[in-house]
């Protein structure tokens, strides 16, 4: 190999790593890891600009006193904060029909078809995920099956046609689909 050939592939490999490392610095998450790991045993995530989930959710399963879906919606957003992931670049619908319908139901609503005495313990969750600007959506033909009215609903709850159709329409549109069955 002549001199020029070797000053002309450390010129090459210098330019490679001096384009790698920022890169690499900014591919790795600001939070922090458990002792023993670093970013290079942990795979991220490439995609930060546009994320669009839609979760369907029929089982009435609960996690920490609130409805399961809505547990593992808020946690989402947490995991993508702690992966630097903006929050205007996170799109969230989540559809809510069949059983756990009556989750999104305001607290007089909700003591009835309970009867209990006590307020919907979704409440501040849905309040949360709608400020965080979660689409929270109630299945129109569920309502109309358990004899609910809009007026039943918590504040922010959008109401959809039916669940199915309006899941198919956010995959068609690139939602990733996380079902809760």
């Amino acid at each position: 190999m002549t001199r020029l050939s070797l000053l002309r592939r450390a010129a090459s490999l210098l330019c490679a790593i001096t384009l790698a490392l920022p890169l690499a610095a900014s591919a790795a998450p600001s939070s922090d890891l458990a002792p023993g790991f670093t970013w290079d045993d942990v795979t991220g995530i490439q995609n930060k600009d546009e994320i669009k989930v839609v979760y369907g959710v029929k089982q009435d399963e609960w996690e920490a006193g609130v409805g399961k879906a809505l547990y593992y919606a808020r946690g989402l957003f947490q995991s993508y904060d702690a992966l630097g992931v903006k929050e205007k670049n996170i799109d969230v619908h989540l559809v809510l029909h069949g059983e756990a319908g009556y989750w999104l139901l305001n607290d007089d609503a909700y003591r009835a078809e309970k009867n209990q005495l006590t307020g919907n313990p979704n409440a501040h969750i849905v309040k949360q995920l709608i400020d965080h600007g979660t689409h929270i959506e109630a299945c129109y033909e569920t309502l109309k099956a358990f004899g609910w009215h809009k007026d039943d609903l918590l504040p922010g709850v959008e109401v959809v046609h039916d669940a199915y159709s309006r899941i198919i329409d956010l995959q068609s549109r690139g939602y990733a689909y996380i079902p809760f069955f």
